[in-house]
């Protein structure tokens, strides 16, 4: 998932059935950061109680369904997680874990602050720091899950996972301060990479992965506008590597309602989505009049051939902003090769958050307030 790994890691021990949590909803519980309601919703809670039931039948623990998160913007709850992981099982280490990751106290706990100071203020960075924490916690493999079995092993790959996030957000801070593409590249490799350990971890022959995350991540990027910019992403990469034994699956709408916020870190809204824009693949699969439909976009037909062709495509994530719609959320882009498959939605509906705030209850007015039509 395009989430953190500590908050998603709480629901893989509930799903598994390894957690104390009673329900969905508090297993959720940790999804508290900007945008909280993108996990806190009800959609969401219904397929975590859905894949903790599909894992109970299936008997077998090995063959259980996890819940695993990609993203990276957790440094202090990851370095939370390993320091509770280490007092656990290796005190001495939890010790010299403490002392690494105090590098980072006096840059308080925004971790933006952190990039800034030692980017343009001069502070020495933590880099050495939290690489010898990751490299004395891989030394330990062994010795650690020898004494759980499968839970051990399980228990300490997350601690791992959370050790080389610290790590890899660390120069994502920095990075924020010396332009978007090598920011954006540093966390979709991040993501790629703590995709490949998951598979290494899990496979048995026969494991299947499902990735959810944003357009933009899972779309080839050669296929955008992102590549002149000098960006890759997730969908990029996976097909790099794996193939034709990967799947891209793309959404796209043209009206309806959307649950974002108006800028990083607001509160959660219901905004109506506006029509799509002239020119655009929105606008195209709208006219073809169905609520509802995919292509395949591998096929070689008539229908397939207008998507090879550049047109806008629109792009609409945890912020939405239609005043400024065509350069906010538009690009270039040829489908066919951003995926492999699309799923057109022509009306869409808003999320529901667990906790709904009144601008969500009330929604978005409409544009022709304060006079009816």
């Amino acid at each position: 998932m395009e989430a953190d790994w500590p908050d998603s890691f709480r629901v893989h021990r509930f799903v598994t059935g390894r957690g104390d949590d009673k329900n969905a909803n508090e297993a959720l519980s940790d999804f508290r950061r900007f945008p909280g309601w993108m996990w806190r919703n009800t959609v969401v809670v219904e397929f975590v109680e859905w894949l903790r039931e599909w894992n109970l039948r299936r008997g077998s623990e090995k063959d259980a369904a996890g819940f695993y998160g990609l993203d990276l913007y957790s440094m202090h709850t990851s370095i939370e997680a390993v320091l509770s992981y280490l007092d656990k099982v290796d005190p001495a280490s939890a010790k010299r874990a403490r002392h690494r990751y105090g590098c980072f106290d006096h840059f308080g706990e925004d971790p933006q602050q952190y990039g800034l100071a030692t980017v343009a203020g001069g502070a020495e960075p933590c880099e050495e720091e939290v690489v010898s924490q990751l490299v004395e916690l891989r030394r330990k493999y062994a010795e650690l899950i020898s004494r759980d079995g499968h839970i051990g092993e399980e228990e300490f790959f997350s601690a791992e996972q959370n050790a080389r996030l610290i790590a890899n957000a660390e120069r994502y801070y920095r990075a924020m301060f010396h332009g978007r593409a090598n920011s954006w590249n540093l966390r979709d490799e991040h993501m790629f990479e703590t995709l490949n350990q998951l598979i290494r971890h899990r496979d048995s022959g026969k494991a299947k992965v499902v990735v959810w995350a944003h357009n933009s991540h899972l779309g080839d990027a050669r296929a955008t506008a992102m590549s002149a910019r000098g960006e890759f992403n997730v969908g990029q990469l996976v097909r790099e590597r794996f193939g034709g034994e990967s799947f891209g699956i793309g959404f796209t709408t043209n009206t309806g309602t959307v649950t974002a916020a108006s800028d990083w870190g607001g509160v959660a809204e219901r905004k109506r989505v506006r029509p799509a824009l002239k020119g655009s693949y929105e606008e195209l699969f709208h006219a073809v009049g169905l609520r509802r439909f995919w292509i395949d976009l591998r096929a070689r037909n008539e229908a397939t051939a207008l998507l090879r062709d550049e047109r806008l495509e629109r792009a609409i994530g945890v912020i939405y902003r239609p005043e400024t719609e065509r350069f906010s959320h538009y690009f270039e882009a040829r489908l066919s090769d951003q995926f492999d498959a699309v799923i057109h939605l022509d009306e869409t509906r808003a999320l529901e958050p667990l906790e709904r705030a009144s601008e969500w209850d009330t929604g978005e007015l409409p544009e022709t307030y304060p006079f009816r039509v």
